[in-house]
């Protein structure tokens, strides 16, 4: 089995630049991903026929079959039972991991209209959540068939300890953040 793309960049230009710029002396210190988790939560508006079609997108997306999540709790003010259906999951690790990734990050993400790149803000641990409003932005999903815009979290589990290197890791990889904005020079002379 052939090593993915991604993973390749990571092991060949990732980790030197960033044993270089955060100062890791162990090869083991730099950080990496260790998991990809895709979660979509549907709530009650979904039928069976609509649950069996988003299990199949999330399966050709991801490669990997979903779970499906059922309520722990009754909530009469949502109309919800327990056991009935809420979401879906998968946990991405390993080489699937990698190929999800490239597709993201390299086709997915620029694949949205007027896109000027994804928040930069982590959750203090280096792990990066991203909230897409509809799935089929992945060239996966088939849109004729699709009945109901659904979204889709993409949780990003590093081994980073804090922001700044799990952002470094994600930056290098090729994540699209968005630009801070910077003063303009007006501002800077009455600073």
């Amino acid at each position: 089995m052939s090593v993915p793309e991604l993973k390749k960049i990571y092991l060949e230009e990732v980790v030197p630049a960033l044993q270089k710029n955060c100062g890791f002396q162990n090869l083991h210190q730099v950080p990496k991903i260790d998991k990809v988790v895709l979660n979509s939560s549907f709530g009650v508006e979904l039928d069976k026929n609509g649950i069996e079609e988003l299990r199949k997108d999330i399966t050709s997306l991801s490669g990997q079959a979903p779970i499906v999540i059922k309520a722990k709790m009754s909530v009469s003010n949502f109309k919800l039972r327990e056991g009935m259906p809420v979401g879906i999951k998968v946990t991405l690790r390993g080489n699937v991991m990698w190929e999800f990734l490239l597709r993201l990050i390299a086709i997915a993400l620029p694949n949205i209209r007027d896109f000027r790149g994804v928040s930069s803000k982590l959750d203090g641990l280096g792990n990066y959540t991203l909230g897409i409003i509809d799935h089929s932005i992945f060239p996966e999903i088939n849109v004729e068939r699709q009945r109901t815009n659904t979204g889709l979290d993409i949780s990003i589990v590093t081994t980073a300890e804090n922001d700044d290197h799990g952002k470094e890791l994600l930056k290098l990889l090729g994540m699209p953040f968005r630009k801070q904005p910077t003063q303009s020079s007006s501002e800077q002379k009455a600073a």
